[in-house]
């Protein structure tokens, strides 16, 4: 969420950024809305203060064998005219919260100004791409050859956009998950095992709604949601509270399955298990100060790239432009892995800096030292990484001429396996 004041002191800097994200802003009607509830504010200190006054009289009064009853009368007329202008208040600071919800975070001043994903800009390339032999296979012909992947199957008992992973491919997708857990909380991440389920409230926290909305699975009958990604529970976990300066960075690990209608993604990757309407993620969360949260967007890239690195994958980093950035973050870099089958680097995990904007959301500050005001904290989240996709990139990146697949050694010990098939 944005921040009130600054609506208040800079409109236009709120304009320009938001323009640079193709949202047209009109800023007037809010700032219209802010003078009405200074003016609101106002006559309330003014009543209370006369309300003061009152009773202080009434107490005079009494002291001198007066009769006060009038006075008493007027003393709980100025109570019912309070308790109306703050019921006005309260009415019109919920109007004011309803719509910056579903206003996007302005993007850092280094983020490239763009439309499209086509205006994202390449900023880093690590390894080698194969070059085969032979034509490569994609993922999803390599899987069902070699008896570990089955849509068929999971279409059956569910629907389209599920998959049943088999023998070396569950071994497969188990030993990814333990692998990169064991990588982050080697590097200081604090690792847990939060809820699948959250509610609204939580979603609200970290800027799925009440935007998108259509994107989540609720539970018919309850205020409950499966979770979309790790990112939600882990955020919301410091809700509502005042952290310890001295303590930030905060850096959490996750791993959970991520459920997602991918309602905006009809025709998309409809082949193999790109794109799931359920698939598993390893989620890194950090709580920092502002002034350093974008070091901290570096690191925390960088040890989601780690992993490619160490299981020997080709990748590349883009920093998203304005056009094409989530609509909570200020800066984010999409890692990009190899698929030799589609020729194309494909997505495998966003990492982004979100500054102040869930924390105002879900409240969530921290004090630099005592008796000093709370501030709110930067939220940073990455995939570390997606894991499906990971699988994905080794069967199409490790593949021989035989149809096999060369585990990674970084793998071995997780697989007790060198080779699949």
């Amino acid at each position: 969420m944005l921040d009130r004041k600054l609506l208040r002191e800079d409109p236009d800097r709120v304009r320009a950024g938001l323009a640079k994200r193709g949202v047209e802003f009109d800023s007037a009607p809010v700032l219209a809305q802010e003078e009405q509830r200074r003016d609101l504010i106002r006559q309330v200190e003014s009543l209370k203060a006369e309300r003061n006054a009152a009773s202080d009289d009434i107490g005079r009064l009494k002291k001198e064998g007066q009769d006060v009853s009038q006075a008493i009368e007027a003393t709980r007329m100025l109570g019912d005219r309070i308790k109306g202008l703050e019921a006005q208040l309260n009415e019109l600071d919920a109007e004011l919260d309803r719509f910056l919800l579903t206003v996007p975070n302005l993007p850092h001043e280094s983020v490239p100004v763009g439309r499209s994903e086509e205006d994202n800009p390449v900023v880093k390339e690590w390894g080698v791409v194969p070059e085969f032999p032979f034509k490569p296979k994609a993922h999803d012909e390599l899987g069902k050859q070699l008896g570990i992947l089955d849509q068929e199957a999971a279409a059956k008992m569910t629907g389209s956009r599920f998959a049943v992973l088999k023998g070396m491919g569950a071994r497969l997708e188990r030993a990814l998950l333990n692998f990169m857990l064991d990588q982050h909380t080697a590097n200081g991440y604090e690792e847990m095992w939060p809820p699948y389920i959250v509610h609204e409230r939580s979603l609200v926290g970290t800027g799925q709604l009440p935007k998108f909305k259509e994107d989540l699975f609720k539970l018919e009958g309850h205020d409950y949601y499966l979770a979309p990604t790790a990112e939600v529970p882990l955020t919301n976990y410091h809700r509502e509270e005042i952290l310890d300066g001295e303590r930030l960075t905060l850096k959490y690990c996750a791993y959970t399955p991520c459920f997602r209608s991918e309602a905006g993604a009809a025709g998309k990757d409809t082949r193999g298990i790109i794109r799931q309407h359920q698939f598993d993620k390893v989620e890194l969360v950090k709580f920092c100060r502002p002034e350093e949260s974008y070091d901290e967007l570096e690191k925390l890239t960088y040890d989601a790239e780690r992993i490619l690195q160490l299981l020997e994958i080709p990748y590349r980093v883009v920093a998203l432009c304005t056009g094409d950035m989530g609509f909570s973050a200020a800066k984010t870099y999409d890692i990009e892995v190899w698929l030799p089958s589609q020729g194309m680097y494909r997505e495998i995990s966003s990492c982004s800096n979100f500054e102040d904007f869930q924390a105002r959301r879900a409240d969530i500050r921290f004090r630099r030292a005592r008796g000093e005001k709370p501030e709110f904290v930067h939220t940073l989240n990455g995939s570390g990484l997606a894991i499906g996709r990971t699988l994905v990139a080794i069967l199409e990146n490790y593949q021989t001429d035989k149809g096999q697949i060369v585990i990674p050694h970084a793998l071995r010990d997780y697989v007790k396996a060198d080779i699949i098939g």
